[in-house]
């Protein structure tokens, strides 16, 4: 590829597992707290995940696996939810969702080489600071496009249109570290060259149009397993390996 001069990374799945360790651990206070003997397993949320939206999901689980359940009030499921996004928000702001493995040395390696950093993702952002400010520098990263920042959300390739508008950059420039087909659809219609790190939730997903498919970055002492690409030698991602990948 050319020169590269660009990261632009994806949150949710890829920096770390929100969902399984963040979001479904926040269902489950949530509940506790209710008084609600409901738990979401790890097998139980991956199913539940096929369900958009937080409110859609309480309603579709009592649906599908309380059919007795009486909703107490009409605004039962929303106060549910928002008592998750706090239970969210606090496990954030303690530290208790890590990084996955090659995240932090990845980005301390191209921040100090001077590679331009950028995150792309639909999640919230006071989410996203939160999750960068107790695991990296927040301040290292150019444009934090997050949220509602664009009207169409992935699959849609919006986002990823406005960080190269923003950052003046072609997408030629760039390597994009997303998790999922729909985060991979996103990045490839704006012709941005895609690693894949996938994890429990989406490593079955359709990833054929990435340029590598990874369980995650890798360490030095933890190699990655590749699913597909040309990794040449790596066990790890680096800059060394990145600036050496071939063009899609």
């Amino acid at each position: 590829m050319t020169k590269l001069r660009a990261l632009i990374f994806d949150v949710d799945g890829t920096l770390a597992d929100t969902e399984r360790d963040g979001h479904r651990v926040a269902f489950n206070r949530a509940f506790a707290e209710a008084g609600l003997n409901w738990d979401w397993s790890v097998d139980l949320y991956g199913e539940l995940l096929s369900v958009a939206g937080g409110k859609e999901r309480i309603s579709f689980y009592i649906k599908q696996y309380c059919p007795n359940f009486s909703i107490p009030s009409d605004n039962f499921i929303a106060d549910l939810h928002a008592n998750k996004i706090k239970h969210y928000r606090q496990l954030l702001s303690e530290g208790i969702i890590p990084l996955r493995p090659g995240v932090k040395r990845l980005i301390q390696e191209a921040h100090n080489a001077g590679i331009r950093l950028a995150i792309a993702t639909t999640s919230a952002l006071p989410n996203v600071i939160s999750l960068l400010e107790n695991n990296l520098d927040s301040s290292w990263f150019e444009i934090i496009a997050a949220g509602d920042i664009v009207p169409a959300k992935k699959p849609a390739p919006d986002i990823y249109y406005y960080v190269l508008q923003q950052m003046n950059l072609q997408p030629q420039d760039c390597i994009v570290i997303e998790d999922s087909n729909h985060g991979l659809q996103s990045a490839n219609q704006a012709s941005l060259p895609t690693i894949i790190t996938f994890n429990d939730y989406t490593q079955n997903q359709d990833f054929s149009a990435a340029v590598l498919v990874l369980n995650h970055l890798g360490e030095p002492d933890l190699p990655f397993s590749l699913k597909a690409g040309n990794a040449k030698d790596a066990s790890y991602v680096d800059l060394t390996m990145l600036k050496d990948l071939p063009k899609p």
